[in-house]
C-alpha cells in the first residue's frame, strides 16, 4: 500500500515540502532508490549520491537544498539518528502471528493468559506463568512454572525463561535469548588457589589440592527485568544466587552479551555486543558499555559513566567518566599511554645508539 509522505513526516516530527502526497514503499540508500522509494540522505554527505539514484523524495538535513537535489518531495530532520530510530519503526511491519494458541504449543492449564496474546508453534509454558496482554511468544521458546510476562512483550523463536523470571511491559526478548540460568558460581572443600591468589594480590603460594572437587551453588534468586527492555539474540543473564539479578527499565542490550548472577544494572543502560559482567557487579543509570567491554565482579560503575570498546574495567568507577583501555582508565590518559606506546620503539633505538655511542668513547679513552 506504502506510505504518503506527509505520514511520514508526522511519524518523525519532521516537516515535509512538495508533494507530500507522493506514496512511497520503502526506505533506500540515495545511490539505489528508485522513484518509489524514499532516499535518506540526512547529512551533506550523501548529497552528491543522490544523483546516482532515481528518488524522487527524501529524508534531508536541516538546510539542505531539496529541489536543487532533484527532489519532488522532501522530509527536512535536524537529528540524523533520532530520524532513522522513529522512521524505522514507523515502516516496521514484523508481525510475529496473531492472537491465540498453535495447535501444537503445550500449555499448562493453570497458566494465566491474557487478552490478544498469541502464542507460536511448539511453546511450552509452565504451570502457574503469566502472560501479559498482547504479549507474543515465538516458535520453540519455553516459559518456566511461575514466570511472569507483562503486557505487548514480544518475545522471539527459541528464547528459554527459567525459574523466578519476572520480565515488565513491552519487552523484547530476541531470538534464543536465556534468562534465568544458573550462575558460574563453584566453590572446594579447602581454600583454593583463587582463593589465595585474590586474597594476596598473586603472592600467594599454589598448592596442589587434595580435593579438587568443585561443589555447585545453586541460583535460587532469579531475574528482575523492568519496563522497556530489549535483549539481543543469545545473550544471558544468570539468575543470582538468593536475591534476584535486575535489569532497570529501559535498558537495551545487545548480541551476545553475558550478565553474572546478582548483577544489578540500572535504567536506560546500553550495552553493546559481546560485553560481559561478571557476578555481583553494579552498573548505576545510563551506563554505556562499547563491544567487547569486560566489568569484573563486586564492583561499582557510576551512573552515566561510558565504557569505550574493549575496556575492562578491574576496579569500581566515580560517576560521569569516559574510560578507555586494559585496565580502564580515563580516555585521555590511555591517549597519551598510546602515544607513548608509539614513542617507545623510536626510544629504545635512540637510547641503544647513545649507549653505543658512549662505549666508542669510554673505548678511545
Amino acid at each position: 500500500m506504502g506510505h504518503r509522505i506527509a505520514d511520514i513526516a508526522k511519524a518523525l516530527g519532521a516537516e515535509a515540502f512538495g508533494d507530500t502526497a507522493r506514496v512511497i514503499q520503502t526506505a533506500c540508500e540515495p545511490a539505489t532508490a528508485g522513484p518509489d522509494d524514499l532516499a535518506l540522505a540526512m547529512s551533506p554527505a550523501y548529497g552528491p549520491a543522490l544523483k546516482e539514484g532515481r528518488a524522487r523524495a527524501a529524508v534531508v538535513w536541516s538546510g539542505a537544498d531539496w529541489q536543487a537535489l532533484g527532489l519532488e518531495a522532501a522530509i527536512v530532520v535536524p537529528r540524523a539518528r533520532l530520524a532513522m530510530a522513529r522512521l524505522t519503526r514507523f515502516l516496521d511491519d514484523q508481525k510475529i502471528g496473531g492472537a491465540g494458541v498453535h495447535p501444537s504449543a503445550v500449555v499448562a492449564p493453570d497458566a494465566e493468559i491474557g487478552d490478544d496474546v498469541g502464542i507460536g508453534p511448539f511453546v511450552v509454558i509452565g504451570s502457574g506463568a503469566k502472560i501479559g496482554a498482547g504479549s507474543r511468544i515465538g516458535a520453540h521458546s519455553s516459559i518456566a512454572p511461575g514466570v511472569v510476562i507483562g503486557p505487548d512483550c514480544l518475545v522471539l523463536d527459541g528464547v528459554r525463561l527459567r525459574r523466578k523470571v519476572r520480565i515488565g511491559a513491552r519487552a523484547i526478548l530476541h531470538p534464543n535469548v536465556v534468562i534465568g540460568a544458573d550462575g558460574f558460581s563453584f566453590v572446594s572443600e579447602a581454600e583454593s588457589n583463587v582463593e589465595r591468589a585474590r586474597r594476596d594480590l598473586g603472592n600467594a603460594e599454589i598448592v596442589v589440592p587434595q580435593d579438587a572437587t568443585w561443589h555447585r551453588i545453586h541460583s535460587l534468586g532469579g531475574v528482575e527485568i523492568g519496563d522497556d527492555v530489549e535483549i539481543g539474540a543469545n545473550s544471558t543473564i544468570d539468575a543470582g544466587t538468593i536475591r534476584p539479578t535486575r535489569i532497570g527499565s529501559g535498558t537495551k542490550i545487545d548480541n551476545l552479551v553475558q550478565v553474572g548472577h546478582n548483577v544489578i544494572i540500572g535504567g536506560d543502560c546500553l550495552i553493546s555486543a559481546q560485553s560481559a559482567i561478571a557476578g555481583s557487579a553494579v552498573l548505576g543509570d545510563r551506563v554505556v558499555l562499547g563491544g567487547k567491554t569486560g566489568v569484573a565482579d563486586n564492583i561499582t560503575i557510576g551512573d552515566d559513566v561510558v565504557l569505550t570498546g574493549a575496556t575492562i574495567a578491574l576496579s569500581n568507577v566515580p560517576p560521569r567518566r569516559i574510560m578507555m583501555g586494559y585496565p580502564a582508565v580515563p580516555i585521555a590518559t590511555h591517549i597519551e599511554i598510546y602515544k607513548a606506546m608509539r614513542r617507545l620503539p623510536r626510544i629504545l633505538k635512540d637510547a641503544a645508539a647513545k649507549a653505543k655511542m658512549i662505549q666508542k668513547v669510554d673505548k678511545s679513552d
